[in-house]
């Protein structure tokens, strides 16, 4: 009988990974090309391997390609971070004929765009975190080659963005009161203006988005343009290369989702209820992305960070139960 129980034990500990993850089964992860994207995805593959006893992959992801993957194929099973009004029609499709699912909202304030100042500047004059009181101080944020003028610092050329901010700096008038739209040149061009800016306590007056490392390791202030959102008009006008007659109005967030396959919600429903839990903010993820930034990490590591440093936020994702067998395997 020991003889028997013995080899057993021997024939159980031969088993590979997935014969224990039968209940989770083989799980897809998209590891998006981007640094927030890498961090969530290694986060998931890592509760869920050793939380849920998932066989969990990470598999070369971008937004266009996997998406249209997951729509077509199937595969792979998870997008953590899908920035999904770029893709938004051919989801909903997906959706509508039972391949996709949403599981939630990755961002829990969703993607954050805007026109910031430093934090140091709306310190000394609380105005300056309005339009009105940014155009009243113009001379706080000079143009690096004539002194003349005011600097925006626009979107660089190509981008998406390089059209609402234009949309918007004519729809206030930042030109007829002496601002210059500058292109930057590339997202290094546009993030080093502020860096510049930060060290020598300067003016510095522009369009940025979160999450990033940037806002996470400089503290700015988004501008109000006392207009609210009208979303409508920003989806027809403002974001439209031809619109004539843009209107002021507040960036609405934009909507960054977990997009899941119909077959790995129905075979791993509390694996779904996780990821239906998980989300961050803005604040938490652009504290995160500058610590990558200044520790030159990759998202394995970062995950790794994150799991050990801040369970107060994981912890609130899943159960006790799965949190102690998390823990355990770190």
């Amino acid at each position: 009988m020991k003889k028997l129980l013995a080899s057993s034990c021997l024939l159980l500990s031969a088993l590979p990974m997935s014969s224990y993850a039968a209940e989770c089964g083989k799980v897809t992860i998209a590891d998006m090309n981007w640094n927030s994207a890498s961090l969530i995805a290694n986060v998931d593959r890592i509760i869920l391997a050793e939380g849920y006893n998932c066989d969990a992959e990470l598999v070369p992801g971008d937004t266009m390609p996997t998406g249209t993957s997951m729509i077509e194929k199937g595969e792979p099973d998870i997008a953590p971070e899908f920035w999904s009004n770029s893709l938004k029609a051919a989801l909903d499709r997906g959706v509508e004929e039972g391949r996709l699912r949403f599981a939630g909202a990755v961002l829990s304030d969703g993607g954050e765009e805007g026109f910031w100042v430093p934090k140091y500047l709306v310190d000394k004059d609380p105005s300056i975190a309005t339009i009105e009181g940014v155009i009243a101080n113009r001379e706080l944020f000079k143009h690096p080659e004539d002194p003349s003028l005011s600097a925006f610092y626009g979107c660089p050329a190509g981008w998406n963005c390089q059209i609402s901010s234009g949309n918007l700096f004519n729809a206030m008038g930042l030109g007829d009161n002496g601002f210059e739209l500058i292109d930057p040149g590339s997202g290094a061009g546009l993030s080093g203006s502020i860096a510049k800016a930060y060290e020598r306590g300067e003016g510095w007056f522009g369009y940025y988005w979160a999450p990033t490392a940037v806002l996470g390791k400089y503290e700015m202030v988004k501008v109000d343009f006392g207009s609210g959102i009208d979303e409508e008009h920003f989806k027809s006008c403002t974001t439209n290369a031809d619109c004539l007659e843009p209107k002021v109005t507040m960036y609405p967030p934009s909507a960054v989702d977990t997009v899941i396959t119909e077959s790995f919600a129905k075979n791993s429903p509390e694996a779904v209820n996780y990821l239906s839990n998980r989300s961050f903010t803005n604040a938490q993820l652009n504290s995160l992305l500058a610590w990558m930034e200044d520790n030159q990490a990759d998202g394995e590591i970062a995950a790794m960070h994150f799991l050990e440093n801040h369970e107060d936020i994981w912890g609130a994702w899943v159960t006790p139960e799965v949190a102690k067998k998390i823990k355990a395997s770190l």
